[in-house]
């Protein structure tokens, strides 16, 4: 006579674990800060500091108010056309081309810089005005950020430059901007970033 075979299974109890605990979070903390130069558009700070990874260092870093930068497209033609300026920039030590842009004034609000700024540069104004995008120029050594702000439906006016700018503006179609990018004329990160994202915003339809 044969049984089949027959197999069991028992469950028993587990033991009740108990939740893992929340590990406190970490934070920076500046152990020490010097300031090393101070000038009227940046500082200098030298820092020394435990980061929230852990590690602690002496960090060098340029401490800048902050940028805004104009992406300012006419539309009155059968293409989008984008506001560039042409001017010397000694750092670079070549003549660039670059979206119109400057410094965040102390006690300014960054749509009002723009404005501001667009008319200095260019002598245009906007209608419209919308910040599409948001990054740092240089995080390794530089808390400078940059906003580009939209502009459209423009009207021109007279433009009031500061004495020490020499500026060229151009309202240049966007093919022959984005080819400007591509063949290397453009070297200013700022503008391919904002020439860019204009491109890609009307390829899906956002713009």
């Amino acid at each position: 006579m044969r049984f089949a075979a027959m197999s069991y299974s028992v469950c028993m109890p587990s033991k009740k674990r108990s939740a893992p605990k929340k590990s406190a979070k970490k934070v920076l903390k500046v152990l020490s800060s010097k300031t090393v130069y101070k000038g009227k558009v940046f500082s200098v700070t030298s820092d020394k500091v435990q980061e929230p990874n852990g590690v602690t260092a002496t960090r060098d870093v340029i401490r800048h108010s902050g940028s805004v930068v104009i992406l300012a497209v006419d539309e009155t033609g059968d293409e989008p056309r984008v506001l560039l300026e042409r001017q010397y920039r000694y750092a670079a030590q070549e003549y660039l081309w670059e979206l119109p842009a400057g410094r965040i004034d102390p006690g300014e609000s960054a749509l009002a810089g723009a404005k501001r700024e667009l008319i200095e540069e260019t002598g245009y104004r906007a209608k419209k005005w919308k910040r599409v995008l948001f990054f740092y120029a240089s995080p390794g050594f530089l808390n400078e950020t940059m906003s580009i702000f939209l502009a459209r439906d423009l009207t021109l006016g007279e433009a009031a430059p500061e004495e020490d700018e020499s500026i060229e503006c151009h309202l240049v179609p966007l093919p022959e901007a984005l080819d400007m990018i591509f063949n290397g004329k453009i070297h200013d990160g700022k503008a391919i970033a904002g020439v860019l994202w204009l491109a890609e915003a009307i390829r899906r339809g956002d713009f």
